[in-house]
């Protein structure tokens, strides 16, 4: 379902400009291509030259640059037209602030119409620079190499010139709108310290509005008179970007305008998430409908089929298997699935018409599903987010269990008060076996489609130990140092999805073994591969194991008469991600629970015993555990250890004692044990 209209609209909107680098090309690529002439000059307008003597907005050293001037104006011409002008200026405090003066406007060519696009620089001596809306250029929006893409949106991408420090940018357009929705945000805050922000809000004869705030005191708007609503917040702190935070939808302020047209009864209720995900069922009312092609096609998968639980599992696997995944945005598609018969006919769609196929096909075998609304970003919408359409990028599916199904391998399983047992299950994840879930959907706030409305649910917290790595490695040094021998990792949940997926995208036989070369080059500092294996490249029900022997030069190093081992050979599970100086922000997300473990077992060369070792860890938190230990049996030095990943989020007051693991960690993977030679018999 992911509308990348409407994301990269919000987006803008709180001024972060959104630029992937797989799916928009090198700044500088654009900048050759779209930049104007620097003898291209012109007057910046009044609203632009009002802030050479602004006050700049506090902030650090680090700031590069600040928003002096945001503002946002919504003119309701009527249920369908909009009208949405937009200004922004920006103060350039170091070269990094540069990144401001690439603008771009993303717009649904079947919906939308951007015109009065205007941007200039000021410069602190010397004249002014305009860009004229002749020099806009405009493109489709390049799809993403990973997927297919069928899409409506285009964007207009401008470079303002002389972005250099101690400049003022600025840039202004309009756009008019046919809404999909009777909503707007208005996104205060940005990655940098904005001065003021404006708000406006033009409404027709007989229409009112709701304002609901997120992560931001509520501002009373001062009416104008003649339908006009202005509100106005300066002094804005900037929220800065960290390793691992949240979404910054998740925790930037905003503001949700839901609009209410005179005599509409339907309006105001997309203020709460029961009748949003009324909105959602309403759109897509007589879309589950099986065609005689489906329901042959559901008799072959499952008349074989002994049980009910057999039944739902031939019917997913069919799913992920047979249908090629295919963004879609087209106008109102971008939240709406096409009909069931049109996607199995195709046999491509994107998530939310992959989950209506697979609710038309249960519903011939008598089984009840609903769509889930998500985000593949936890945290993206919270329980005091405000209710809203186009809340969420990702649709799911909750399969209504018969009662008395159970089973082990169901894992992924949501008690509900009224639907009873609810599977959680992504046909969209091709990888990830029936019955669980990725660690992007755990613990993740979603909308329930359900028959009785909306209902904002907590997706399931899978245990630990259905995701990780168990790696055991059986090798044997020599008097010289030189370590050899073989290892086995096994991979389950989703580092065993993430290696399958590296497996089958690899298109030569020597990148197929980059994962194993990677951790061999992270850890040794000479190896040579002598053999490499997987076994499951495709059964996502089974671990993908990978199987490989290896020879490293010079492993131990010699201290005088002693040799120096370090037990724990490959791999790390140490974070630096909290050595920074600056103090955290935000809380520490991770990608779910996993259960790691390493086990290896060193044979020690003729002459040599064990003087030392390391002393062992066991370092528990509610958040995470780590346990360590190095031991002699006979002449083989073993060391395992055991690394869980217990929950998905670290509060803020908590980090510290993150950091302190993570050191633990550190200090546990460089300790190494000392060997003595002994008197031959």
């Amino acid at each position: 379902m992911t509308n990348n209209s409407f994301w990269t609209c919000q987006w803008r909107k709180w001024g972060i400009r959104r630029i992937s680098p797989r799916i928009i090309p090198p700044i500088s690529a654009i900048i050759m291509v779209c930049a104007p002439l620097l003898a291209a000059n012109g007057h910046a307008p009044l609203w632009m030259h009002a802030l050479v003597n602004a006050p700049v907005p506090t902030h650090d050293e680090k700031t590069d640059a600040v928003a002096l001037y945001s503002e946002q104006t919504l003119t309701v011409i009527s249920a369908d037209k909009f009208r949405v002008t937009y200004r922004e200026a920006y103060k350039i405090l170091r070269p990094e602030g540069r990144r401001h003066r690439l603008v771009e406007i993303d717009f649904d060519s079947l919906r939308d119409r951007v015109s009065g696009i205007h941007a200039w620089c000021i410069p602190a001596k010397g004249k002014d620079y305009e860009v004229a809306e002749k020099e806009v250029v405009e493109r489709g929006f390049l799809k993403d190499e990973s997927i297919s893409l069928i899409t409506s949106v285009r964007s207009k991408l401008l470079t303002i010139p002389a972005a250099d420090p101690g400049n003022i940018i600025g840039y202004e357009y309009v756009e008019d709108e046919r809404p999909e929705f009777m909503q707007d945000i208005w996104g205060l805050q940005e990655d940098v310290p904005v001065r003021e922000s404006h708000y406006s809000l033009k409404l027709p004869p007989g229409w009112t509005s709701k304002a609901a705030w997120f992560n931001y005191p509520e501002l009373k708007p001062q009416e104008a008179g003649g339908g006009l609503w202005q509100w106005t917040a300066g002094d804005i702190k900037e929220f800065r970007e960290e390793k691992q935070m949240p979404p910054p939808v998740g925790i930037a302020g905003f503001m949700v305008v839901t609009l209410i047209q005179p005599g509409d009864s339907m309006a105001p209720n997309l203020s709460n998430w029961h009748d949003v995900g009324d909105w959602y069922r309403q759109k897509s009312n007589g879309r589950l409908a099986a065609s005689p092609e489906i329901k042959q096609e559901v008799r072959k998968l499952t008349d074989s089929a002994p049980t009910t639980l057999a039944k739902m599992r031939a019917l997913a696997e069919f799913m992920q298997r047979n249908f090629r995944y295919v963004q879609i945005s087209l106008k109102i598609g971008g939240f709406i699935p096409h009909s069931a018969a049109e996607v199995f006919d195709h046999r491509y769609g994107d998530c939310k018409d992959k989950v209506t196929l697979l609710q038309s096909m249960l519903g011939e075998i008598g089984v009840d599903s609903f769509m889930i609304l998500t985000n593949i970003d936890r945290d993206s919408v919270t329980p005091e987010t405000p209710p809203r359409v186009g809340a969420f990028d990702h649709a799911i599916i909750a399969i209504k269990l018969p009662e008395g199904l159970s089973d082990p391998s169901l894992i992924a399983t949501l008690k509900h008060p009224s639907l009873g047992t609810l599977l959680i299950f992504d046909p969209t994840n091709e990888k990830t076996p029936f019955g669980q879930i990725g660690g992007y959907l755990q613990a993740n706030y979603s909308l329930l489609a359900a028959p009785s409305g909306g209902e904002l649910v907590k997706l399931p917290q899978q245990p630990s130990g259905m995701s990780g790595r168990a790696r055991i490695g059986r090798l044997t040094l020599s008097a010289s140092g030189d370590l050899q021998g073989d290892v086995e990792e096994t991979n389950v949940g989703d580092p065993a999805w993430v290696e399958r997926m590296i497996y089958i995208q690899a298109e030569k036989s020597f990148d197929k073994i980059k994962p194993v070369e990677s951790l061999l080059a992270g850890s040794l500092s000479l190896f040579k591969i002598t053999r490499a294996s997987i076994s499951n490249p495709d059964v996502s029900n089974n671990p993908f194991i990978w199987n490989y022997s290896f020879q490293a030069e010079k492993y131990a190093k010699q201290a005088g008469s002693l040799m120096l081992v370090r037990p724990r050979v490959l791999g790390s599970d140490f974070s630096n991600l909290l050595e920074t100086s600056e103090p955290r922000r935000f809380p520490v997300e991770f990608n779910g629970p996993v259960l790691n473990t390493d086990t290896f077992e060193i044979t020690l060369p003729p002459g040599y015993v064990v003087d030392a070792l390391p002393p062992a860890i066991d370092s528990d938190f509610a958040f995470a555990s780590y346990h360590a230990k190095a031991e002699v049996v006979g002449n083989v030095l073993r060391y395992h250890r055991t690394f869980e990943q217990k929950e998905v989020s670290v509060p803020l007051s908590q980090v510290a004692d993150l950091k302190k693991f993570y050191r633990v960690i550190a200090l546990d993977e460089r300790n190494t044990a000392v060997l003595k030679p002994v008197a031959m018999p």
